[in-house]
C-alpha cells in the first residue's frame, strides 16, 4: 500500500517538473499540429462614390418688354427638364407667384411664364449654386365695352369674341369668346379682330384693334340697335296673350329670332322686319321697323284678316 502511494506521488512530482514544451497544449490538434490562431478579415468594399451636387434655388421674375414694367399678377410659371434627346420635356415644377423660387438639382431646364395669352421662355442651367433670372414678356391688353349712341350697354347684355386674322380671313383663329365688358384680356403684341354681340340676335359690330407692348387698348364698339318687346293683344294697349310663339323675319323671309311667351324681349339691329305670332292655331303678322336706341313695344293685334 505504501509502495503505491509513493509511486503516485513521484508521478505527480515528475509531471510538475516537466518543461512547458513537454506539457499538453489544450488547443493541440488531435490529428497533428497546433490549431491556427483565429483572425478577423476586412470585407472588400467598392471605392467611395463622389458626393452628388446639392440642389440650389432658382429665383425668377417677369418684365413687360419695352417699358420693363414688373409683372406682379396673372402669371403661370412652369419649369421643364431639358433632356436634350428630342423627347418631350417633363414638368418638374410650377408656380403662380409673381417671383417664384424653385429648388433644382444640377442640370439643364427650360423656364416658361404665361401672362394671359402671351408667354416667354428661357433655357436655364443649374450647377449647384443659387441662380436668379428674368424673363421678358411681349404683351399688351384689350379692355372692351359696348354702347348704343351715347348710352353704355349693361355688361350682362353684350359679349365679345377676339380673333387672330389669317390671310384674308379676319376670323381666322379664335383667341377667346364670351369676353365680358371691362375684362382685361392679355395678348401678345399684334392686330386682332373683335366681334361684339349685343343680345342674342343680329345686333353685331366688328372692329380691328391693335395691341401694343405694355399698353392697354380700350375700345367701345357702338351698335345701331334697339330692344323691342313682342306682344299679341286683342286690341292696342290690351293685355298680352300668354303662350304666344313669335318669329322675327327679315323682309326676305330669313328667320332672325324665335321666342315664346306673353311679352318676350328681343334685341335687333336697326332695320325692317316681319313679325309672325301664333296662338291657339291662329297666325297673325305685322311689319315693323327698328330704330337705333329706340326701345319700344311691338304689338300684333289678334284679329281676322
Amino acid at each position: 500500500m505504501r509502495m503505491r502511494l509513493a509511486a503516485t506521488a513521484l508521478a505527480i512530482l515528475a509531471a510538475g517538473l516537466l518543461p512547458a514544451s513537454a506539457q499538453q497544449d489544450p488547443f493541440q490538434n488531435r490529428l497533428g499540429g497546433a490549431l491556427p490562431s483565429p483572425s478577423i478579415t476586412t470585407p472588400n468594399l467598392p471605392p467611395s462614390l463622389p458626393a452628388a451636387e446639392p440642389e440650389a434655388q432658382l429665383s425668377l421674375s417677369a418684365l413687360l418688354s419695352g417699358p420693363g414694367t414688373p409683372l406682379r399678377q396673372g402669371l403661370a410659371w412652369r419649369i421643364y427638364e431639358d433632356r436634350g434627346d428630342g423627347t418631350r420635356p417633363a414638368i418638374v415644377a410650377r408656380s403662380n407667384e409673381a417671383e417664384p423660387h424653385f429648388n433644382l438639382a444640377p442640370g439643364t431646364y427650360v423656364g416658361t411664364v404665361t401672362y394671359g395669352f402671351a408667354s416667354a421662355s428661357k433655357r436655364l442651367v443649374m450647377g449647384g449654386q443659387p441662380t436668379t433670372d428674368t424673363l421678358r414678356v411681349a404683351a399688351g391688353a384689350l379692355k372692351l365695352a359696348g354702347a348704343v349712341g351715347d348710352q353704355k350697354i349693361p355688361p350682362g347684355q353684350v359679349m365679345f369674341s377676339v380673333f387672330v386674322p389669317v390671310g384674308t380671313n379676319s376670323e381666322g383663329r379664335l383667341v377667346r369668346s364670351g369676353i365680358k365688358t371691362g375684362e382685361l384680356l392679355r395678348l401678345p403684341e399684334g392686330t386682332y379682330h373683335v366681334v361684339s354681340t349685343y343680345g342674342e340676335s343680329n345686333a353685331i359690330q366688328r372692329a380691328d384693334l391693335r395691341v401694343e407692348n405694355g399698353k392697354v387698348t380700350e375700345a367701345t364698339l357702338n351698335h345701331r340697335a334697339a330692344t323691342v318687346t313682342l306682344k299679341l293683344v286683342a286690341a292696342p294697349g290690351a293685355e298680352a296673350f300668354a303662350g304666344t310663339a313669335f318669329s322675327v323675319l327679315t323682309p326676305g323671309g330669313d328667320t332672325i329670332r324665335e321666342a315664346i311667351g306673353a311679352f318676350p324681349q328681343v334685341t335687333l339691329a336697326e332695320g325692317d322686319y316681319v313679325l309672325i305670332a301664333r296662338h291657339d292655331g291662329q297666325v297673325y303678322t305685322r311689319e315693323f321697323k327698328v330704330e337705333s336706341g329706340l326701345d319700344r313695344d311691338i304689338e300684333v293685334v289678334a284679329k281676322s284678316g
